[in-house]
């Protein structure tokens, strides 16, 4: 009896499982992933471009990373959607990432945010229920904060960088 009482409370009490950790993923080597791995922490998932008037980003994102490391994870989802800007190949995005950024936090391979072709993870970021806004992304840059169940918490337009008060009282 005092099992099954245990476990009652546990399936109250439990997080629901969220379903940005059932998306399968690539990395920027081909390598599979899941933001499961993550758990337990905040994801900052930010779709990302190398030749756009917000690619100085990267340098927060790596300084947010870093400085959050214990309880917040970036990851980047290079996309070419928006004016051509993220042309190169996954090969070409880490290279430059690492070069001019010193970027080590995970980035996925080359993706799409929108139109027909939309990568299953954003098509369900951008229609789900949230405090701030649903759509499609507008442009580089716009960032989906994750609570540590994977559950979205906030959305943030381009503008907001990467360790403005709006992100970082969140963390």
């Amino acid at each position: 009896m005092k099992t099954l009482a245990l476990l009652l409370v546990t399936l109250l009490f439990a997080a629901p499982k969220s379903p940005t950790y059932e998306f399968k993923l690539k990395d920027i080597d081909g390598k599979d992933f899941r933001l499961a791995k993550y758990k337990g922490k905040k994801i900052l998932v930010v779709n990302t471009a190398s030749a756009c008037g917000f690619t100085k980003q990267y340098a927060e994102l790596q300084q947010l990373s870093e400085k959050y490391k214990d309880k917040l994870v970036v990851v980047g989802f290079p996309a070419n959607n928006f004016g051509g800007q993220e042309p190169g190949s996954n090969p070409t995005i880490k290279e430059f990432c690492s070069q001019h950024f010193n970027v080590t936090f995970p980035m996925s391979e080359k993706i799409s945010v929108k139109g027909e072709d939309i990568d299953p993870l954003f098509k369900y970021l951008t229609s789900a229920a949230n405090p701030d806004f649903t759509g499609d992304i507008k442009w580089n840059f716009e960032k989906f904060l994750l609570d540590e169940n994977g559950n979205l918490i906030h959305r943030y337009r381009s503008a907001t960088t990467p360790m403005s008060a709006d992100i970082t009282k969140e963390l």
